[in-house]
């Protein structure tokens, strides 16, 4: 279905009237989205949820450099009123259909003094929140214009909980601190790249108001524009936007017409509501891709956990000082601890192709990760190269004989503009050897030097990558990129980015605490899917290596692990742990093997911030559904009604359930498989253990 209707007002640009407010309703009367100028002529804007206010008045605008801004003295020239309505399908996703429904008001604004500049602010109400652009129309004053910051405020109307990493411009890894907004200090915490501004803290932003409201701040289609930090008031509980700077101190180089990111702000008195919020990618554009059945949500193991475990290498020769350009790889003296080699990557072959599992990466396997990180070199990796040890072309033929694709790695040292000028033959080199899929990284200071990660230059890379693997029929994941906007509705291809603290740091640092898992679906996957990569197995890692590695374990238990591919969204999930882990859980190993990534209906069955999750999912195309609950580090009881399952429908359900005596911290590894026939008005009583979860597969039983 699709419904449009448009209403114009055109207003006399008088002081008098300019200063009156425009109010529109959301389509079921939910949101209440207030428009007014100030007395400066200064845009501002409020928001109600029911009764209740969600923002103060909050001024917006642009600040410009070397010239007045777009954030005052303005008159309303005309205002314009659209109803939308439709529903679309994405290519893949967590529902098979998409209802896009929305008010929307333009705001026509013009500066009287000479030359008149033009803004128009443009609003979507939905009833899960409020999305808002600038658009600056093609017009004689301003043509070329450059972004020092925008005036847009977000004005809390309390001293509400947040859910918060620092406002880092190179890094989103960090564990999230949960504090009122009066609270908000960044100083006692470690950056990872750049000392982030006492009280500046990155988006997605989860709060939750003592009444009951849920609030999420974030961004849709970043595009040609650096990331959204917020500047938090600690006193008056106000949000300033913060732009990521780039290399001269600006945010962004900008030519008419063009038009900002969308800001957005989900609300709603539930929070399963916010996780089933569609609102992000609604505001994204369609994708121009004219066929798009090359692209497979898929499950992948990999050369990778076993670096992390200090089982192997990613560098074949323990050297350093090397140049790309003249060294002879095959003189290097091997250290014999190099994990992409050929029999091993034929190890992992193999145990995906037992497994129906579609792909393994193999990291590590080109040349140049001897001295790869820390050096802000230039000429880091070529792409096209392998080690002495790796047989391209007889990988190639045997993954081919298994029925596995391989998947490529490209580390890039955050050498960007090496990796630019090499990306086609890359691309090219990958086709020819019948890799489909790319796990791109950015580890490290950016080249071109004084860039930052999250800043307008390499956005615009991370969306160029994007649309250049598209063209190639590749499937791209990023990490160590900017956090996801909803860009994969564009770039269907774009899988999935890591963007935020995963797995890999239970491995080598203190860990992720067992809260972790509940936060990051109400911040960092508001905007799009994680690559996580789940399903750790051998919880304590001492086992693989008790010299390196002691004391050091995951922070869940292992039935939590499973549930995560359900509550993690992606999809493009990876059995992380080594095939050896699972070889000795092959019971629990079935619901990796059976669960999906591409699913019809979801359901957020229970949530809370920082507490728990439970969330059901109808695989793609067929009557099966699998469930994921997960807890912090207190244990929990849970009752799970069935009732989402057809009527009528009996069903064999398998529950991978903590253990006896489990625990994230003490009995981890402890879990217990049972089974039982159920139907929709089936009730199941879980216990999820200190820092675990519970795992359900849900098959319908023959008629």
């Amino acid at each position: 279905m699709k419904r449009a209707c448009w209403v114009a007002l055109l207003l006399a640009a008088s002081p008098g009237i300019s200063a009156l407010a425009q109010t529109i309703y959301s389509p079921g009367r939910k949101l209440a989205l207030q428009f007014q100028l100030s007395p400066a002529g200064e845009p501002t804007y409020q928001l109600r949820f029911g009764s209740k206010p969600v923002l103060q008045p909050s001024k917006m605008g642009l600040l410009l450099q070397n010239q007045p801004g777009l954030h005052q003295g303005f008159q309303i020239i005309r205002v314009d009123s659209l109803t939308h309505d439709d529903t679309w399908q994405p290519v893949w996703g967590e529902q098979k259909n998409i209802r896009n429904h929305y008010r929307q008001l333009t705001v026509h604004l013009r500066q009287p003094v000479a030359p008149g500049r033009l803004l128009d602010v443009v609003f979507r109400l939905f009833d899960d929140g409020l999305g808002f652009r600038y658009e600056v129309p093609q017009q004689p004053g301003l043509t070329y214009f450059v972004v020092q910051q925008e005036a847009t405020e977000f004005n809390l109307p309390a001293n509400h909980k947040a859910f918060w990493i620092p406002g880092d411009y190179d890094s989103n890894e960090y564990t999230y601190s949960t504090t009122r907004l009066s609270e908000v200090n960044t100083t006692p915490i470690e950056p990872i790249q750049l000392k982030a501004d006492p009280t500046r803290v990155q988006t997605p932003l989860m709060l939750k108001a003592d009444d009951g409201l849920y609030v999420n701040i974030h961004e849709a289609a970043l595009v040609n524009y650096p990331a959204l930090m917020l500047d938090v008031d600690t006193r008056s509980f106000g949000l300033r936007s913060h732009l990521v700077p780039g290399a001269t101190g600006a945010a962004a180089y900008l030519q008419a017409p063009e038009h900002t990111p969308w800001r957005t702000i989900v609300v709603s008195d539930k929070a399963p509501e916010v996780l089933a919020s569609r609102l992000i990618l609604n505001l994204n554009e369609p994708t121009q891709l004219t066929s798009t059945d090359w692209i497979k949500p898929q499950k992948f193991v990999g050369v990778w956990w076993e670096m992390h475990v200090n089982r192997a290498s990613w560098n074949y020769a323990d050297t350093s000082n090397i140049k790309l350009a003249g060294t002879n790889w095959s003189k290097l003296r091997p250290n014999g601890r190099h994990g992409a080699n050929t029999a091993n990557v034929k190890r992992y072959i193999d145990f995906a192709a037992r497994n129906g599992l579609q792909s393994v990466l193999v990291e590590g396997w080109n040349v140049g990760w001897e001295d790869w990180a820390n050096n802000w070199k230039e000429e880091v990796f070529d792409f096209v190269t392998p080690y002495p040890d790796f047989d391209v072309q007889e990988l190639q033929r045997y993954a081919a004989s298994k029925g596995v694709k391989l998947m490529m790695h490209h580390e890039t040292s955050s050498s960007v503009t090496n990796y630019e000028r090499r990306q086609e033959a890359a691309y090219r080199f990958m086709k020819e050897h019948n890799y489909d899929a790319v796990k791109t990284g950015y580890v490290g200071r950016i080249i071109p030097r004084g860039e930052h990660h999250d800043g307008q230059w390499m956005v615009n890379h991370y969306n160029r990558t994007a649309a250049l693997t598209g063209q190639h029929q590749l499937l791209v994941d990023m990490h160590e990129s900017v956090r996801p906007t909803g860009l994969h509705r564009t770039y269907p291809n774009w899988l999935a980015s890591e963007a935020a603290r995963g797995n890999e740091f239970n491995a080598w640092s203190s860990g992720n605490p067992p809260e972790h898992e509940t936060i990051l679906p109400f911040t960092r996957l508001m905007g799009g899917p994680m690559d996580y990569t789940p399903g750790i197995f051998q919880i304590k890692l001492e086992s693989w290596n008790p010299a390196q590695n002691k004391g050091r374990q995951v922070h869940t238990t292992l039935a939590k692990q499973l549930a995560l591919y359900v509550t993690m969204y992606s999809p493009v999930q990876m059995a992380a742990d080594l095939p050896e882990a699972y070889e000795q859980h092959a019971d629990a190993f079935q619901f990796i093997r059976d669960v999906a990534v591409d699913w019809d209906d979801t359901r957020i069955l229970a949530a809370e911030p920082g507490d728990y999750i439970t969330i059901a999912r109808q695989a793609k195309g067929t009557q099966d559904w699998y469930v994921g609950a997960v807890t912090d580090e207190q244990a929990r009881a849970q009752t799970l009604r069935l009732d989402f399952l057809p009527a009528g429908r009996q069903y064999e359900a398998t529950i991978y359930a903590d253990g006896k005596g489990a625990s994230w911290d003490k009995n981890p590894m402890a879990y217990q498989i049972r089974r039982q026939k159920v139907s929709s008005k089936s009730v199941l009583q879980l216990r999820l253990a200190a820092g675990g979860g519970a795992a359900i597969s849900l098959k319908p039983l023959a008629r």
